[in-house]
């Protein structure tokens, strides 16, 4: 009787997990295709994910300099490029907050925090603020992990322990990336994203 009960708790723990997954964020679902787009690198030159023609896939992460958040995944970031780019999924990463309400967040001071982590990925601006609502990303860091042909597999957060990656359980980012290898779907294609929230200025 007691392992009844104790499956039975465990199904429902499973069925709650699956409910608290929902996307509810405006912007791009699992399964839609994500709009290409053309911004200006930390090198100067403007990039594109068709400037990637031997990608198998696109690890899209909307990240910045000033969040707490990201600040604690930057390492992380880079040896998640480091993996994922070796089996054809670097990560591009997309500095969404207007620099005019966070000038922590210019393009200058882009330059500078690249160089002093030595950033391996694109790390680009996103002028005009147009990217990030497209998207639908919201916090820093956000991930979008997309395919060769930029159908979106998998949205949210990197893993499931922000604040110390010792403690980290589960690598969504990678275990997503092993299921489109393994020519599966990802068994989880969204994850609320931690972080902090993307700043722009006050309309009205």
């Amino acid at each position: 009787m007691k392992k009844v009960i104790g499956l039975w708790f465990a199904l429902v723990a499973v069925a709650l997990i699956g409910m608290s997954a929902v996307q509810t964020e405006p912007g791009l679902a699992v399964g839609d295709t994500a709009p290409d787009f053309t911004l200006r690198n930390i090198d100067g030159k403007m990039v594109s994910l068709a400037d990637f023609p031997d990608a198998k896939g696109f690890i899209v992460t909307f990240t910045c300099n000033t969040c707490p958040y990201a600040v604690m995944y930057e390492d992380r970031l880079i040896e998640l490029h480091q993996k994922m780019a070796a089996k054809g999924y670097p990560v591009i990463a997309i500095q969404p907050n207007d620099p005019e309400v966070q000038p922590g967040d210019s393009f200058e001071k882009m330059q500078e925090r690249a160089k002093e982590k030595g950033f391996p990925f694109a790390y680009l601006l996103d002028e005009g603020q147009e990217i990030y609502p497209a998207y639908g990303a919201s916090r820093t860091p956000h991930v979008f992990l997309l395919d060769k042909s930029r159908k979106v597999r998998y949205i949210g957060a990197i893993d499931d322990n922000p604040q110390d990656e010792t403690g980290v359980t589960r690598r969504y980012v990678e275990e997503a990336v092993a299921a489109m290898e393994a020519g599966n779907e990802p068994e989880l294609t969204f994850t609320k994203a931690i972080g902090c929230t993307i700043k722009t200025k006050k309309k009205g």
